[in-house]
């Protein structure tokens, strides 16, 4: 069974980003998403109401997650998902803090509260096909936040796994190939790189709206070895003329 995931950094709404602010960035966002049709995308810096314009824009997609701050307010690291191939059978999510289970809360010199998203879904047509996705948005500023958080993730990932089912990791984690956090995630034997399959130079997937391609990716998609990977590729189109955010969508098309 194929299923195209998608990970896929917003930018937050800045109203002084002007031409570049959500509101005139949201029909292009829905636009790439309905481009490559993913089954599920890993969104993050989605605030509610942008959540609800891609809704809205989409028709046939909802989304788990909430806030990351006290009382459900702020950055949402969201699972979209196709509901009309999708069963959600669990959800959940986490804080990146020594404290995971309190909004808000953050830990490690993290600029931000920081959280993981997951979600294990059934294929509605093919009931005994399973898969579990994770999404997140590692800190920015600390090195030792990204670092602790990564190696959180792939705790719970752990405690999920006990009867082996497929899944994924998507997300902006604020990292060059060369970081810690990303040969932490490459030493894991049950765990792939989608770039591994892509032609070429990766390049950057970070480019605050100009465009720029010089550079290295900051936003990825893992998946468990028994996933068959079928083809990679960075988007970096525009769309009407102008970009739909300042980071380039990653899509990994795949077989469960």
């Amino acid at each position: 069974m194929e299923i195209t995931i998608m990970t896929f950094n917003l930018r937050v709404d800045v109203p002084s980003d002007n031409e570049n602010s959500w509101k005139n960035r949201a029909d292009r966002a829905a636009e790439v998403i309905k481009k490559h049709d993913p089954g599920i995308i890993g969104i993050q810096e989605g605030l509610s109401y942008m959540l609800s314009d891609i809704e809205d824009r989409l028709g046939n997609y909802q989304y788990l997650g909430r806030g990351r701050d006290v009382g459900n307010e702020g950055e949402l690291s969201a699972i979209f998902y196709k509901k009309d191939i999708l069963n959600v059978v669990n959800q959940g999510q986490f804080w990146l803090s020594e404290q995971p289970s309190v909004p808000g809360s953050k830990s490690w010199g993290s600029d931000y509260p920081r959280v993981c998203t997951w979600g294990h879904f059934q294929l509605k047509n093919y009931p005994e096909k399973e898969f579990f996705i994770y999404n997140t948005h590692l800190d920015h500023i600390s090195q030792e936040a990204r670092e602790q958080g990564i190696r959180m993730i792939w705790d719970v990932i752990g405690t999920h796994q006990l009867k082996e089912r497929p899944f994924f990791l998507t997300g902006d984690l604020n990292a060059t190939p060369e970081n810690s956090v990303i040969t932490y995630l490459k030493s894991k034997e049950k765990l792939v790189d989608a770039y591994t399959i892509l032609e070429g130079e990766i390049g950057s997937t970070f480019h605050s709206f100009s465009g720029e391609t010089e550079g290295h990716p900051i936003d990825y998609i893992f998946a468990a070895k028994e996933v068959q990977l079928h083809n990679t590729i960075v988007d970096r189109c525009k769309i009407n003329g102008s970009f739909p955010s300042d980071h380039f969508p990653v899509i990994l098309k795949s077989s469960l």
